[in-house]
């Protein structure tokens, strides 16, 4: 590509993550990414003045061309010598290109190849804003960075729609590109394609061919949802330029940014930190707060005990809930103030943690902070109170536990999933841990991943869903920096209400924030728009009945069902021997919480090897069972010797329930015989 008139220069990168620290020049300013942007639609940014924001850290501001078009009019900042005199900015502007109006008031315009048709809001004129419109504007605004302008859809669009609207952007990028002539300006181009993978790798891919000075991701933040969003916004950064930058447009929850930042992205902008302030909340370093509560009235902190913006030096939360309470524009002015802070504070964090080469262990501490503490969707005006939510559902409820998480529990049997641990916490240990899931998704140097063979995991019992998720988690967080083989999640079930009920209260189950999760509930498959090698499905039903249905044979079992009080049929000697019977010429490891003595023996004369497994908060261990063809010399885990079977010859419940007296003696003969105890 030709040089940027830009001199963008990646400065430093961070280990285990896409995330990157950079600089680029404008004619006002040199500018260090990542970066936010606030919004300042009709050269101003709402309440705030420049000063204001100067001092905040604010690097660059946005415009928007269609209002600036229609007032003040181009010929104004022709006359006052551009919008930096005019709005007494001495650092740089974006101005985006008019696209998401054409979105926006889709019932009030006309669209053509020429351009978009409207009827100007101020005096009925019809304006037509064309690519060459469009760019001649900006050039009149002087903006330090210019957008092509494009088509912008909602981001649920069917294909075809996808597909129209990403042409015609092609097309217009490459008429505002003629249209900067010889302009100083920089000129980013938009890459669309909604959720649509092969829609975005064609839109980067025609885009990336025209000598732009920058690349933005758009055609998000407008109807998916956000893992949909992650997933897109990984896809298309990675088939943009390494030295070019990249913005995402738009989006601007401080969770969002920091997603963004982890996968590539540069360049942010959004309302976001305005829009709240309007409504009296503010994102700080204690959570997401609303100063209209009355808990507030009387407290004389200050808004953010860590921050030194002006408002939190000044003014205590009683005085601004009291202007919040009023209605008066000095309360979102100064909490408006505040917010901006913290976002280029958090900008500033992200900044230095890439070049300490600690990105990924910031990523990590804030991405779980902000979880709970900030809103998805901050700005959004609060709907008519409903009626309370249910924290049951069919025999089901949500378990509240002491150690501060919530579970499922079963209210027949008064069974609870993960009484005492988080359900990822002990997914993490029991299942991907011990199995070493990490380890096996990685592809040798000499393997070829459009080749390997599938990872095939059983997730049998997948109740609310916390091991099927640790494992697709694992697999995303993996592929960001490595090279992995396919993964096949099979999850078997016979009752959704455990998951609908948690997908319910995803705030308290916030790992089902998942694309994943949706795809499950609503066809009983997902795959992966990011990761063509990631699959999930459900066989739904009674899973020794279902076992004939799975794709295919396992590498790894997740054996989580209720214990053998509910679920006795699946805990037997005859349901072992049919999963045996699925797997015994590979090498499978079968992983479960129980170190049930019956369980076992069951196992064993099934025909598996048993180890021991980790231990949990209220067991010692727990059980691992393995075909013939998984023991590797040594075996990688600890195998039950002969104390175990001296244990169970003592033991009041030496045989499985299913099992008659009469073949007691069979039974006893067989886990005696075992390879596994040979010398006995």
């Amino acid at each position: 590509m030709s040089n940027s008139r830009l001199k963008f220069r990646v400065e430093a990168t961070a280990s285990g993550t896409r995330a990157r620290a950079a600089t680029f020049h404008t004619a006002h300013n040199e500018v260090r990414t990542p970066i936010f942007m606030p919004v300042g639609t009709q050269a101003t940014v709402k309440g705030q003045l420049t000063q204001s924001l100067e001092d905040a850290g604010s690097q660059i501001l946005l415009a928007n061309t269609y209002h600036l078009l229609l007032r003040p009019g181009p010929e104004v900042f022709r006359r006052t010598g551009g919008i930096h005199g005019f709005m007494s900015w001495k650092n740089s502007v974006l101005t985006d290109s008019g696209g998401f109006q054409i979105f926006s008031m889709a019932q009030e315009r006309t669209m053509t190849e020429e351009g978009a048709s409207f009827q100007s809001y101020l005096d009925g004129k019809r304006i037509l804003l064309s690519p060459e419109v469009s760019i001649e504007t900006q050039r009149a605004i002087g903006s330090d960075i210019m957008m092509a302008l494009d088509q912008c859809i909602p981001s649920t669009a069917d294909e075809s729609a996808a597909r129209a609207a990403l042409e015609i952007t092609q097309r217009w990028a490459a008429r505002s590109l003629a249209a900067r002539g010889d302009s100083p300006q920089a000129l980013f181009a938009i890459v669309q394609g909604a959720l649509f993978p092969e829609l975005r790798r064609e839109s980067a891919a025609g885009l990336t061919e025209m000598p732009f000075d920058g690349f933005a991701i758009g055609g998000l933040a407008v109807g998916e949802s956000r893992s949909e969003r992650q997933d897109t916004c990984e896809l298309t950064a990675q088939l943009l330029p390494h030295d070019r930058p990249r913005y995402l447009m738009g989006v601007g929850t401080p969770l969002d940014i920091l997603e963004a930042v982890h996968r590539g992205v540069d360049m942010f902008d959004c309302i976001i930190p305005t829009q709240v302030a309007q409504r009296g909340a503010a994102f700080t370093s204690r959570g997401f707060l609303q100063l209209r509560r009355s808990v507030y009235k009387f407290s004389e902190d200050a808004l953010d005990p860590l921050c030194t913006c002006p408002t939190c030096a000044r003014y205590s939360r009683a005085y601004l809930h009291h202007l919040t309470k009023c209605g008066e524009h000095l309360g979102w002015q100064l909490l408006g103030q505040h917010n901006l802070y913290f976002y280029h504070q958090l900008m500033r964090e992200i900044r230095q943690s890439i070049f300490e080469n600690r990105f990924l262990e910031l990523y990590h501490e804030k991405r779980a902070f902000l979880h709970e503490s900030c809103a998805d969707h901050p700005i959004h005006k609060q709907k008519p109170r409903r009626k309370k939510m249910e924290f049951h559902l069919g025999n089901y409820e949500v378990h509240f536990a002491p150690q501060g998480f919530a579970s499922i529990r079963q209210i027949s049997s008064g069974e609870i999933m993960h009484s005492r641990t988080p359900p990822m916490e002990e997914a993490q240990r029991l299942y991907i841990e011990q199995s070493g899931l990490a380890a096996r998704l990685r592809i040798s140097a000499g393997e070829n991943s459009d080749t390997a063979a599938p990872l095939v995991i059983w997730d049998v019992g997948l109740g609310a869903a916390a091991n099927a998720m640790s494992a697709i988690l694992c697999y995303e967080d993996l592929a960001v920096t490595e090279r992995v083989r396919p993964m096949h999640v099979v999850s078997f079930e016979n009752d959704l209400d455990p998951l609908k009920l948690a997908f319910l209260h995803n705030r308290e189950f916030t790992y089902l924030r998942h694309a994943g999760v949706g795809g499950i509930l609503d066809a009983g498959r997902w795959q992966s728009p990011r990761h063509t090698g990631l699959q999930w499905t459900l066989l739904l039903g009674d899973f020794a009945e279902k076992i004939p249905a799975s794709p295919a044979p396992p590498d790894l079992i997740f054996f989580d069902m209720f214990s053998s009080k509910t679920d006795a049929e699946l805990w037997t000697l005859g349901a072992f021997r049919k999963i045996f019977a699925a797997c015994r010429d590979r090498a499978v490891e079968l992983f479960t919480y129980t170190c049930s003595t019956p369980v076992r023996a069951s196992l064993l004369a099934a025909g598996f090897h048993v180890a021991r497994g980790r231990g949990t908060v209220d067991k010692t261990d727990t059980t691992i069972a393995l075909t013939p063809a998984a023991l590797g010399t040594p075996p990688r885990h600890e195998l039950l010797a002969h104390d175990w079977l001296g244990r169970w010859t003592r033991s009041a419940a030496k045989f499985p329930a299913d099992i008659p007296a009469s073949e007691h003696a069979a039974f006893e003969h067989a886990i005696r015989s075992h390879p596994q105890f040979a010398g006995a």
